[in-house]
């Protein structure tokens, strides 16, 4: 099972490194799963997309931003990504799975207007990864050593955003039950369908 993200499929600013990797993550899986399917493998590989997470990785990131960073909203709690990536790996059948609203829309608008999306960006992708909150004076960096780790601060699972991250994603239950959707969006259809059927014999 490989962890992406909406950035698999879409670049951002101020995230060049981390896109390339994410877009590479996405050709890497694809290709394995189109050898496996050739294979007839009984091995299965599927893939995470991740929206914005609440990590403590904005709280120590190297950064010349001139304010604090922060993932793009909306911001999940890394439960919320916890639990897509249990279920994916219980379930690896499936390509793949979104995680968060902001996912499903950030990959619909690239695939329909991309060029679009890309002056939409440019005009707000810098603003929406900068914070208000105070920089310490000297935080704490994880460039070049752990910044968590025995004998240092235990930075947990949470970053500086708890009061803003949503502890549920509707749409990562929506992913991860597109069957029972379908035939949940049949019967309503043939319903309406009856009816209207109905109503034309009157």
């Amino acid at each position: 099972m490989q962890v992406g993200s909406a950035l698999a499929y879409r670049g951002i600013p101020l995230q060049t490194a981390y896109c390339g990797a994410k877009h590479a993550i996405q050709g890497f899986h694809e290709a394995l799963r189109c050898e496996l399917l050739h294979n007839k493998s009984n091995v299965h590989v599927t893939m995470v997309q991740m929206p914005g997470v609440n990590t403590p990785q904005f709280d120590w990131v190297l950064s010349r931003l001139p304010k604090a960073a922060q993932p793009v909203p909306p911001i999940y709690q890394p439960e919320v990504a916890a639990r897509g990536v249990l279920y994916a790996a219980d379930h690896p059948r499936r390509r793949e799975y979104w995680v968060g609203g902001s996912t499903m829309g950030t990959l619909a608008a690239n695939a329909i207007a991309p060029g679009l999306l890309d002056r939409y960006l440019a005009k707000t992708g810098f603003s929406s990864q900068q914070d208000n909150r105070p920089v310490p004076a000297d935080p704490p960096v994880d460039l070049w050593k752990p910044a968590d780790g025995p004998g240092g601060h235990d930075f947990t699972a949470h970053g500086s955003f708890d009061d803003r991250a949503k502890d549920r994603s509707p749409q990562l239950w929506a992913s991860q039950h597109h069957g029972a959707l379908a035939a949940t969006g049949a019967g309503l259809l043939a319903v309406v369908a009856a009816g209207a059927a109905a109503r034309a014999r009157r």
